[in-house]
């Protein structure tokens, strides 16, 4: 029976003759999702007003949710006298699907004080339940799916992070292992402070100074402005390479740019910031485009060296995946390793000759120091000749 759109009066003698029949449960459905909440609200206190015998019976709703509204006129229809909902797991069912049982019980649970009913149901089995429903139909559930999506206690902004870090009940109204979920997760991205990044580093299990913290948080707030959402592996990776950091840096990269493509010729342009605070840039073509990044590199670090490794590595899936990668270059019979980690390949690769650079100049000292100053005098001299 379409009830919402039929006449009261109608489906209230219908209910009398169920009853006086032995019924001992009356279905009051909206077949198609037509009714609002204060309309359906109405008509549950029409029906129980009316009917011969509805104190003796369970009154029961069924809801749709063509108009999103199901789980809205299951509610009403409880605070009206309605003592049953027909209802299904992440609101599966025909069409736009039926009421969600896990919001109803949930709002239920959360808003006691307002709806005066609770159910028997076991709502730490929601999410587990939710999950096998989910396998078993081939139905994924949205992520911004209330009690049991994956962000529904996932928190992104700055500014909630903060406030959850400090009291919970600030950004969530329900506990989480109420309904099967763990905990709460902070998801770090380009609004997250350094208090949402501390506590994520401290709950991985890493500690770091505050010196390698702030380096740490920097690369991370760099990286975080072009990735949505950074992962534990994108974090592991983050302080991965500043560790491979933690001696004196030389020369850091403050901008490369690449230039290739089919038929023409790879170029690397690339400025680097020596520990002076100069900036050094230099062009240079190659067989390919990390080839065309290190030829210029090496044009500003004139060391000799020879690169005998190199891999990359995704850290995690995506194309917006952060790529780690790992070089090997020899001087002198010594063998130098760098890291790098960015999304961008070709400036994780600069970062890693870097950081190998880095490592073979350490060495160098006081030798390495002469060398710059003397090719710095070199370049004047030219350049005021031209």
């Amino acid at each position: 029976m379409d009830a919402t759109r039929s006449d009261i009066g109608f489906v209230a003698d219908v209910f009398s003759a169920a009853i006086e029949a032995g019924a001992s449960i009356v279905n009051f459905p909206d077949t198609v999702g037509y009714a609002q909440p204060e309309e359906f609200g109405l008509m549950v206190r029409q029906i129980v007003e009316q009917t011969q015998g509805i104190e003796d019976v369970v009154l029961s709703v069924h809801c749709h949710d063509d108009l999103g509204q199901a789980v809205a006129n299951s509610l009403a229809a409880f605070s009206e006298g309605a003592a049953q909902v027909e209802c299904t797991i992440n609101g599966v069912g025909e069409r736009a699907g039926n009421a969600a049982l896990e919001e109803i019980v949930m709002a239920l649970r959360t808003r006691g004080d307002y709806f005066k009913a609770d159910t028997r149901l076991r709502s730490v089995e929601l999410a587990r339940t939710s999950r096998l429903v989910s396998n078993y139909m081939g139905m994924v559930v949205p992520p911004n799916k209330a009690v049991i999506g994956s962000n529904a206690f996932a928190h992104a902004s700055g500014l909630h992070q903060d406030g959850m870090l400090k009291e919970r009940t600030t950004y969530e109204i329900m506990n989480p292992a109420d309904v099967g979920v763990e905990e709460s997760s902070i998801v770090l991205g380009k609004t997250s402070g350094r208090h949402a990044f501390r506590d994520k580093l401290e709950r991985m299990g890493l500690e770091l100074g505050e010196t390698e913290f702030a380096n740490a948080f920097n690369a991370f707030k760099e990286i975080a402005d072009r990735k949505k959402t950074i992962t534990d592996r994108d974090l592991e990776a983050i302080i991965q390479n500043e560790q491979h950091r933690a001696f004196h840096q030389t020369f850091e990269l403050v901008h490369v740019q690449v230039s290739t493509g089919t038929g023409s010729m790879p170029t690397a342009t690339v400025k680097l910031r020596s520990d002076d605070g100069v900036e050094h840039s230099d062009a240079a073509i190659g067989t390919g485009p990390v080839d065309a990044v290190y030829q210029a590199i090496n044009r500003v670090v004139k060391v000799p060296n020879r690169l005998t490794e190199f891999s990359v590595s995704s850290v995690t899936e995506g194309i917006d995946a952060i790529g780690e990668v790992t070089i090997r270059i020899e001087s002198d019979a010594k063998v130098f390793s760098g890291h790098g980690a960015d999304p961008d390949i070709l400036v994780a690769s600069a970062q890693a000759y870097i950081n190998a650079l880095n490592r073979l100049l350490a060495g160098l000292g006081k030798e390495w120091t002469a060398t710059l100053e003397s090719n710095a005098a070199s370049a004047a001299v030219e350049l005021s000749g031209v």
